[in-house]
């Protein structure tokens, strides 16, 4: 079992970076002011970042930044000069999504590690592995897997491997996601989702009858897209067991309340694996994560191997707070609602009902003529001041509890709670000042920034012989050990003091002395942590084509099915240069006469899926080398960077064709994509076109744009009809019946 397990803590700002240190993360991770995929959280600015850094720094709590974003061209330098400031800084992690930026870091920054962010969509072992061979030192994996895949990329890579465990999970792999940016112009890979997969649409299921007319059905509706938040507490000791090295908290979006108690309470329970506790979850603690945010209760998302059909709610896409009641009656002119609680209620608590979307804090709670601060669960209350679109028979829910709400805050505000521990030795002389020396002791966790530290500093006050009562060890220690308001607490204190001496102004003395020591100790931490930039290689921009290559283009298509009414003789082999198949229809016999024409008279690829689990893999590399033999191909259409490791053994034989699913934005990726072997290169499908000319202009390689077709707007690991992550014997198998099936959303309802 792996004993250096580092619990990982969102911060959208500094208040929530302290409630995050002060409730136990072993780590942060926050973006600065550009480059970060939560734009719309108040981040960091460079003042801002210092002190974040500074703060963590001196609290031993490792920092990573997130530059999780897609890059342009044209903001390359403004990003490198971001992860510059950074390394100078002492920032511990960079969390990276864009494979030229990353690569640029892990050239220029060898001693800084490099995370591959869950945006890389790296869902199997191969990626893993091709990640390790980049200079990558950590993959954030996708939030797909189960806890046997995810035991099995640990078990056979030797990279770290980080996993989300609490907090919102998008219903489409981190990456491959243009749902927002397609309908809105908002990119989620450009840190700007407006989470169109958060609002309401309709299942439609369309047939054709034997009269030939369509028809229509609504099979569900509702928030259909919208996950469950993720709760895995009852898997940490598993997770743990299967080698992952860091456990992630997703928030940050989120306020400082709901980062201290999800903070605490992961804390608590990783420490009661790792100190062999019996491991029991409190009903309290479910509750209190309940209570700062859930989307109609909590999931286990992916990580069980079983079917999950509880991994949508679709009654409500926001945080639905804790079921208190329903509405017995409501007087309207009083603004009095009667309900029988079923759970704890108070002055200064926060509900909603259901119907209505004001929230209300409560500030009159009475039984009767009785008036309440507080009242327990299962008692019949009157609530007052509620004006609204109440009505009986409503449901009311406790979206925030104000006793909740003061723990989380007192955890973090004037509060320290993150101590270092300190040896402290304390030498009292006879006509020489007062001298002090701090030996810091080992803290958890191997990144000690404590490790070997000595500080050594004296005061200008000298002791005198005492005329009555001279100073005792005991007074000495008990004023040097009140450090209550710094993030230090001394172990072991020695005092080494001559007979009979009296110190003027003892308790100012030594206050001053023991200040100035643990500023001393701050300032040498920090500036240990400081890095001097490295000699930085140039960015090669100084590429340009002529015009002509550009002036011929050719036409390569793409088809993701087949149909036996086709003749694909029409097709017109002057114009059309290459054509990408997807793999899955290799496998249908029904079209092997067409595919077999295709490959003799075309370049013929194989466009590989773009998420391969660890279950279809053999399956996978066993059909490609009968369909290799029985079909001529000129190569693979490369959808996933795990596909350069899937595949390495046919990189010299075969091409190898970027899809626009790497993402490329920028020369930098488009140059190391090149490196893995990419002799093409299928741009984004999210660029303008004044961004698509200079990635054309300024490289070598060749590029593809798509420019028609009904094209993927999302990577699901979730299936609609069956409500479920995963196949199960009696779902129905919809998706094999002669029927389509597409979604509506509330604006063609």
């Amino acid at each position: 079992m792996s004993k250096n397990i580092e619990l990982l803590s969102p911060a959208g700002d500094f208040e929530c970076l302290k409630a995050a240190v002060q409730n136990g993360a072993d780590s942060v991770y926050f973006g600065g002011s550009l480059f970060n995929a939560r734009a719309s959280a108040s981040n960091f600015d460079s003042i801002g970042l210092k002190q974040a850094i500074d703060y963590c720094t001196i609290r031993n709590v490792k920092t990573h930044l997130t530059l999780n974003t897609l890059i342009k061209n044209n903001e390359f330098e403004q990003a490198t000069s971001l992860a510059k400031e950074a390394y100078q800084l002492g920032i511990d992690a960079l969390i990276i999504q864009d494979l030229g930026l990353a690569k640029y870091c892990i050239d220029n920054f060898p001693d800084l590690p490099i995370h591959a962010s869950t945006q890389m969509s790296i869902h199997n072992l191969e990626g893993v592995q091709e990640l390790e061979k980049l200079g990558f030192k950590r993959a954030v994996l996708a939030r797909e897997l189960s806890i046997e895949e995810i035991e099995y990329i640990c078990s056979h890579s030797n990279i770290e491997i980080e996993t989300f465990v609490h907090g919102a999970l998008c219903i489409c792999y981190s990456g491959q996601c243009l749902f927002s940016s397609m309908v809105g112009g908002r990119s989620g890979n450009r840190g700007k989702c407006a989470q169109p997969c958060r609002l309401p649409y309709a299942l439609i299921s369309k047939t054709e009858n034997e009269n030939h007319q369509k028809e229509e059905k609504i099979l569900d509706n509702g928030y259909l897209l919208s996950p469950k938040d993720l709760c895995s507490l009852e898997f940490l000791p598993n997770l743990i067991d299967s080698g992952v090295s860091c456990f992630k908290i997703e928030g940050r979006l989120k306020n400082p309340e709901y980062v201290a108690t999800v903070t605490r309470i992961y804390r608590k329970y990783i420490d009661k694996v790792l100190n062999h506790e019996k491991y029991i979850i409190e009903e309290k603690d479910k509750k209190d994560l309940m209570q700062v945010f859930n989307r109609g209760g909590f999931s286990s998302g992916h990580l069980d191997i079983n079917p999950n059909q509880k991994l949508i709610f679709k009654e409500k896409p926001s945080n639905i707070g804790i079921y208190i009641g329903t509405v017995e009656n409501y007087n309207a002119n009083k603004g009095h609602v009667k309900l029988q609680l079923k759970d704890n209620l108070s002055i200064g608590d926060t509900i909603s009902f259901e119907n209505e979307s004001t929230r209300y804090t409560i500030s009159e709670l009475m039984d009767g003529n009785t008036n309440y601060a507080y009242t327990k669960a299962n008692t019949k209350v009157t609530i007052g001041r509620m004006k609204g679109n109440i009505s009986n028979g409503d449901k009311v829910y406790k979206m925030a509890s104000k006793e909740l709400t003061n723990i989380a805050k007192q955890s973090y505000e004037n509060k320290e709670n993150k101590k270092i521990l300190l040896n402290c030795i304390v030498n009292i002389k006879k006509d020489i000042p007062i001298n002090m020396q701090i030996i810091c002791t080992n803290n958890r966790h191997g990144a000690d920034n404590y490790h070997n530290i000595k500080i050594n500093i004296s005061s200008h006050v000298t002791p005198v012989l005492a005329e009555n009562s001279p100073v005792t060890c005991e007074r000495v220690e008990k004023q040097i050990s009140k450090t209550n308001n710094t993030p230090f607490v001394f172990e072991n204190i020695t005092v080494d003091l001559d007979d009979n001496l009296y110190i003027p102004n003892i308790n100012a003395t030594l206050n001053e002395l023991r200040r100035n020591a643990l500023e001393m100790l701050e300032a040498k931490i920090i500036d240990n942590k400081n890095r001097q930039l490295p000699k930085i290689n140039k960015v090669n921009d100084d590429v340009l084509l002529t015009s002509q290559f550009l002036e011929h283009p050719s036409i390569s298509l793409s088809l993701r099915d087949l149909s036996k009414d086709f003749d694909y003789q029409k097709l017109n082999k002057d114009k059309i240069s290459r054509i990408y198949l997807a793999l899955k229809l290799f496998s249908n016999k029904k079209y092997s006469d067409i595919i077999k024409y295709l490959s003799e008279n075309y370049e013929l690829y194989i466009y590989m899926p773009t998420i391969i689990k660890p279950n279809y893999r053999n399956m996978i590399l066993n059909s490609l080398e009968e369909l290799l033999q029985k079909y001529s191909i000129k190569g693979f259409v490369i959808s996933n960077v795990a596909d350069f490791k899937l595949l390495e053994k046919y990189h010299k034989k075969y091409d190898f064709v970027g899809n626009y699913s790497l993402n490329i934005f920028n020369n930098e990726s488009i140059k190391e994509y090149e490196k893995l072997g990419l002799t093409c290169a299928t741009l984004s499908r999210e660029l303008n076109k004044e961004t698509l000319q200079n990635l054309a202009l300024h490289s070598n390689i060749e590029k593809e744009l798509i420019v028609y077709g009904t094209l993927p707007l999302m990577a699901v690991g979730y299936c609609l009809l069956g409500n479920t992550n995963k196949c199960y014997p009696n779902c129905g198998a919809n998706c094999l019946k002669d029927c389509k099936y597409y979604l509506k959303d509330r604006l063609r309802l």
